[in-house]
């Protein structure tokens, strides 16, 4: 099957030299990363299923009329988010879901999709909310001790601006709120959407802080403060304020990504 991607222009049959003219990047991303971004349209294109062999380093690069060193860190980069398996000796393969029984399409996850984005944070809002109301409603109070000291952990670590730290005590926070929701469906699901959240967030952000990590700790700490003391509506109003914080930060970067384009190529 033919690939339908948009590729850059560059001479046919010499992608996969170092010295080809990689996709031009933007003030935000380097070419490594759209590299990886269209490396996941080709798998979508293809319709290629977790375990299916990828073409080799050499023919992506062909494929995606890139360098050969831009597309060995694009598929470092999508080894470390779990979307390709590296495996030594055999080759690269589409990975298997960490849920094995994500569907189809979700499995074809575009993580700087805007409009992906935008139904990821959708069903976000809807299986946190829920598990911050009902975690108002019955958590004991060990697991309202949890909820608490993990969003005191977040909010105190933001001043150090360590996104791998303030990240840790994050998704402590997260998952204490879903285990003290008394529903082990939700607790999957709010651990599941992470993973696709922290897949946009390691293609936009690269590292970076993704927004203000003192308003996310704020945020935690009222979210908190509405479980402790049994306020399910404050609770399930906080959370959506917290994640349409983040949907914001996430859109702005995309935007950006569209609008402020560097013409200078990136050589990766």
């Amino acid at each position: 099957m033919e690939s339908g991607l948009t590729t850059s222009p560059g001479t046919p049959g010499d992608g996969a030299r170092d010295t080809a003219t990689p996709a031009p990047a933007t003030a935000y991303q380097p070419g490594y990363v759209l590299a990886a971004e269209r490396l996941l349209e080709y798998i979508a294109e293809q319709q290629l299923r977790p375990g299916d062999r990828l073409p080799t380093e050499r023919g992506l690069a062909e494929i995606l009329q890139t360098g050969r060193t831009v597309t060995r860190e694009a598929v470092k980069v999508l080894a470390a988010v779990g979307r390709i398996s590296v495996r030594k000796g055999a080759g690269l393969f589409v990975a298997a879901p960490a849920n094995p029984i994500a569907g189809r399409r979700i499995a074809y996850f575009q993580p700087t999709d805007l409009v992906q984005v935008r139904m990821m944070f959708e069903y976000r809002r809807l299986i946190e909310a829920d598990s911050a109301r009902r975690a108002a409603n019955l958590a004991t109070p060990i697991q309202v001790r949890a909820v608490r000291e993990a969003a005191e952990g977040t909010m105190a670590v933001w001043a150090e601006a360590d996104p791998s730290e303030f990240a840790r005590f994050d998704a402590l926070f997260h998952d204490a709120v879903a285990v003290a929701a008394g529903n082990v469906f939700l607790e999957a699901a709010v651990s599941d959407i992470r993973d696709f959240a922290a897949q946009s967030d390691r293609l936009l952000f690269l590292g970076e802080l993704p927004g203000s990590l003192e308003v996310a700790a704020h945020q935690h700490l009222a979210i908190a403060a509405a479980i402790a003391e049994g306020r399910p509506d404050a609770a399930a109003a906080a959370m959506i304020e917290h994640v349409d914080t983040t949907q914001a930060q996430f859109e702005e970067r995309i935007h950006n990504r569209l609008l402020k384009a560097d013409p200078t190529p990136d050589a990766g």
